[in-house]
């Protein structure tokens, strides 16, 4: 299937318009760049000088879809035009064709035809006066630039500029990109975050709700019932300053209320009672000296994460709490009773070992969970090792 050759801008076909027109016009007036006695005339009459006019002007429809077969098309229709009474109209149009092929021509183009026209002009300069030694001499070198240099060096300047401008329009539209990239990985990551902190406070709460309230229902005794409901309170009260606090962080201070303080680890031994009230035998073995405030949130929620399912999963025993501080890291470790339950106490999605994961990994800690044999019988062991930043060294 044969290739249609790109059809020329209209913009391009009016400057050749243009271009013929006004030549036409100088020639029906008389008007050449020589007169009919110049020495340099070989052909005679005014005739002659129409068909070098035509050609160029040709060339210009092809100023931008073909640049350099028309400079190289229209170099000739200028040595042609030479040897006529010539017309200044096909000297225009050529400059035009040096200029066109400079700016949209191949980069090799653009960075030669300066060069060479340079060298040309230079030449054009030199030897005519080292010849004839006249001052007039000069002046040969002077129209050569003026026709070939001046317009491939304004090309050259005027397609840097244009370069410049699209590097930078381009690099705009990158750093618009990489500045959504990141809003969007701040919003993925917020949202994880608040996930995980949703979860973390709520679900201790309602897994206790939710197996108190059972109880309630299953047992026909109004001293368990009453033991129950009193649990569920506690746990909603709770559930639902939790649940203020997330709203007073998600407002950003909208409210003039100050939002709760973030949990530390001096809050496990109210995190155990309330444990033990749910009805679990928690024992706490903590021994800890100041770690940063993210490190202390992970430890404080990946405790109240493991006590909530050891509430809905593990067997009857001790889960014990283990915290330990060493020189460069928060060590954990939560061990239960494993349970060989179907079903858990509670409902569960099992977010709650990711949200533990993430909060490990986000610290550049170590997270691992999983059923253990001990001498005790099989246990579900929780560990993290949480890295402890050199900001608090000083404190230690």
């Amino acid at each position: 299937m044969a290739v249609r050759p790109p059809r020329p801008p209209r913009f391009d076909v009016l400057v050749a318009l243009a271009g013929l027109v006004g030549g036409l016009l100088l020639w029906a007036f008389g008007l050449g760049v020589r007169k009919a006695d110049d020495p340099l005339v070989l052909l005679d009459g005014r005739g002659p000088l129409l068909v070098p006019l035509a050609v160029i002007a040709g060339c210009e429809l092809l100023r931008r879809t073909a640049p350099r077969t028309a400079l190289l098309t229209g170099t000739l229709a200028l040595a042609a035009d030479t040897v006529t009474q010539g017309s200044i109209a096909t000297i225009v149009m050529y400059t035009d064709l040096m200029y066109a092929a400079v700016l949209y021509g191949t980069p090799a183009t653009a960075r030669l035809l300066p060069r060479i026209t340079g060298l040309l002009t230079i030449a054009a300069t030199l030897v005519p006066y080292a010849v004839w030694r006249v001052p007039e001499a000069l002046l040969i070198g002077l129209v050569i630039g003026a026709v070939t240099f001046t317009p491939a060096s304004t090309g050259l300047i005027v397609r840097n500029h244009r370069d410049a401008a699209e590097a930078a329009r381009l690099r705009a539209e990158q750093t618009a990109l990489l500045a959504e990239m990141d809003r969007v990985q701040a919003v993925t990551a917020e949202r994880a975050r608040m996930a995980r902190e949703l979860h973390d406070m709520v679900a201790n709460h309602l897994s206790a709700i939710a197996i108190h309230s059972t109880a309630a229902l299953s047992l026909d005794s109004p001293a368990t019932s009453r033991e129950a409901l009193t649990v569920i309170r506690e746990n909603s009260v709770q559930g639902l300053s939790e649940m203020r606090r997330l709203i007073g962080i998600l407002r950003d201070g909208a409210d003039d209320r100050e939002p709760a303080a973030t949990p530390t680890l001096d809050g496990l031994g109210a995190l155990v009672e309330g444990a033990r009230a749910n009805g679990l035998d928690v024992a706490l073995d903590a021994e800890y000296g100041a770690v940063p405030a993210p490190v202390e949130l992970a430890a404080y929620r990946m405790v109240q994460e493991s006590l909530t399912n050891a509430l809905k999963h593990a067997a009857p025993g001790r889960v014990i709490v283990w915290l330990r501080r060493p020189d460069d890291a928060l060590v954990l470790k939560v061990t239960s009773p494993f349970g060989d339950r179907d079903t858990p106490r509670a409902p569960g999605s099992g977010a709650g070992l990711v949200g533990m994961r993430e909060r490990a990994a986000l610290l550049d800690g170590t997270f691992e969970a999983g059923p253990e044999s001990g001498p005790e019988g099989k246990l579900w062991v929780v560990r993290a090792t949480l890295p402890v930043t050199d900001i608090v060294q000083g404190d230690t």
